[in-house]
């Protein structure tokens, strides 16, 4: 089954802390890729990063051994799914359903999730699945027919958290600045903030997913994405 692709991070790591004065921090400003750094200014669509287990789910109405088929991978071939997980892709995503969706050959892309998987068990009690990406013969679909399908198939896709440029992204993830108001009544942003919060519920989000609000693709065909994760801007 195909995999997904790496997801780079927008900024390259302090290996040895020569530069930050701490190892593995950040280094802001030294992007990953000369792509992200050109496009670091146009319009991108932000989803909510969501802590659990990568999973693919393949639907396949050609294969040669039976007339149809759904297939479960985590983010290798080889990848343990936890049991509880397992049960519940395989009672939710069953041939019927998609067929009931009009759905013929398609991946699925999108995260595992509950209690147990990272820090899936502050999104919800059970297991689960969120869709995030899908793809059909050689397209990924847009937004907007990514939640088109996971109605049909009633699941929930990652919520849009908002648009704007990469530094837009990083200042979500930074967190909301404080109004504070002096003895005067004058007005500032205090150097405080408030954690970027989940649209699951009363928690600090992992991060986002950006993606340019136009898809597009590197020199070698990959997909331009990144993710900006809220550890990394801590501190």
């Amino acid at each position: 089954m195909e995999t997904y692709h790496k997801i780079q991070t927008l900024f390259k790591r302090d290996l040895d802390g020569s530069v930050t004065g701490q190892k593995g921090k950040m280094i802001e400003g030294a992007w990953t890729t000369p792509e992200l750094e050109y496009l670091a200014n146009n319009r991108w669509e932000f989803t909510e990063k969501v802590d659990g287990t990568n999973i693919r789910i393949q639907f396949e109405s050609t294969v040669t051994s039976q007339p149809t088929a759904v297939f479960f991978a985590g983010r290798s071939d080889n990848a343990v799914i936890p049991e509880p997980l397992k049960r519940y892709l395989e009672e939710t995503f069953t041939v019927s359903r998609f067929e009931d969706a009009g759905l013929d050959s398609v991946i699925l892309f999108g995260e595992g999730y509950g209690p147990k998987i990272q820090g899936g068990g502050k999104y919800r009690d059970d297991h689960a699945f969120v869709l995030f990406d899908v793809k059909i013969g050689k397209w990924w679909l847009k937004r907007d027919a990514v939640d088109e399908i996971a109605d049909k198939l009633g699941i929930e896709s990652v919520p849009v958290v908002g648009y704007g440029t990469l530094y837009d992204a990083i200042e979500i993830v930074k967190g909301r600045r404080l109004a504070v108001w002096d003895d005067d009544g004058l007005g500032y942003l205090s150097a405080t903030r408030l954690p970027m919060a989940s649209q699951w519920g009363d928690f600090e989000a992992e991060g986002i997913v950006a993606r340019p609000a136009v898809p597009m693709f590197d020199r070698k065909g990959d997909r331009i994405i990144t993710k900006i994760k809220a550890v990394d801007f801590r501190g």
